[in-house]
């Protein structure tokens, strides 16, 4: 059975303001079966954003697709005209976004918002809208969706907003929902809050799931498998759990080294120290001839400044680009 998302040899480019392309997504593949939830991690600037607003055809006009292939469920997303990928979005693939406060309507009841997204999709009236959006916002935790419905977002938490904003991503029943980070900004209980929701919503609707995240523990939660970006490319993908255990590129290595206890070491008395990968994320405007990771890297070899290393499959289910592995 295909997958229900395919990502081929994907490439997005941004104009810089001095001239010079930055390659923010570049040879990157990707699937996502049905009910499956697959997670990106990485830095900041990484390209994990960028990828989710290509596949949904958002990208800012500084930036363009000029190489590879999106295919949902057989099409490919790119060769759709505007009205056909509206259809798609909102309805069969949606998004939940980092900030809520941002992409909710500020002047608009919560209600009419998440209503709107059914009206868009479904030749429904008016009632039935509000009927639907009042059903999805008690499906997302809130004990009294009549007066979320009829709140402002700023009579709303941070928490709720987001509950809110994942309320609209699911009102339609999409088969595929794209999260940027959708825990980043509240504090680490309603993190925790949210995550045991998506993964209860996601199980109760047989959704399939893209998490962008710098949560590793909530990306062990709930990922059954994982890619690792850096500098617009995968570095490492495979089974979490086995990523997560015996990460084999020395980029997932130090994002490991770097997190807290609660992954790292899970069970020990001992509490590590987080170590920080030295150095910084490289310009993607002006990447090395060779492994863009290779500055900060404890474990370069003189080739690595040469060239980029290709992607090579050192195991079964996983893949990684280094030359430590013959790439």
């Amino acid at each position: 059975m295909p997958p229900l998302l395919e990502v081929r040899d994907l490439a997005v480019r941004y104009a810089g303001a001095d001239g010079a392309a930055a390659w923010a997504v570049g040879e990157l593949n990707l699937d996502v079966s049905e009910g499956e939830v697959v997670g990106l991690l990485g830095e900041s600037g990484c390209g994990k954003t960028t990828l989710l607003l290509a596949i949904l055809g958002l990208l800012p006009a500084s930036a363009r697709i000029v190489d590879g292939s999106i295919r949902f469920r057989g099409r490919d997303l790119r060769g759709l005209d505007p009205a056909a990928l509206r259809a798609v979005r909102g309805a069969e693939i949606s998004m939940i976004f980092q900030e809520p406060a941002l992409a909710l309507n500020p002047v608009r009841r919560v209600g009419a918002q998440v209503a709107e997204v059914v009206g868009a999709h479904r030749s429904w009236s008016r009632r039935r809208c509000r009927e639907e959006a009042l059903s999805i916002l008690a499906e997302v935790g809130f004990p009294d969706p009549a007066r979320i419905h009829d709140s402002h977002p700023h009579e709303l938490s941070g928490g709720q907003r987001q509950r809110v904003a994942i309320a609209q991503a699911l009102v339609c029943r999409p088969a595929l929902v794209l999260a940027d980070e959708p825990t980043a900004s509240l504090d680490s209980t309603t993190q925790a809050e949210l995550r045991s929701l998506l993964g209860t919503l996601q199980r109760r609707f047989g959704l399939s799931l893209l998490l962008v995240s710098h949560d590793l523990g909530g990306l062990a939660a709930l990922a059954a498998r994982v890619l690792v970006m850096y500098a617009g490319r995968v570095v490492e993908a495979g089974p979490a759990a086995r990523v997560f255990a015996d990460p084999l590129h020395p980029y997932s290595r130090g994002l490991l080294r770097a997190f807290p206890r609660a992954l790292y070491a899970a069970g020990s008395r001992e509490r590590p120290v987080p170590v920080a990968i030295p150095g910084a994320s490289p310009d993607l405007a002006h990447l090395p001839p060779g492994c863009a990771f290779e500055p900060r890297c404890s474990e370069r070899r003189p080739h690595c400044v040469e060239r980029a290393p290709h992607e090579t499959r050192p195991v079964e289910e996983r893949r990684v680009r280094c030359f430590i592995y013959g790439g």
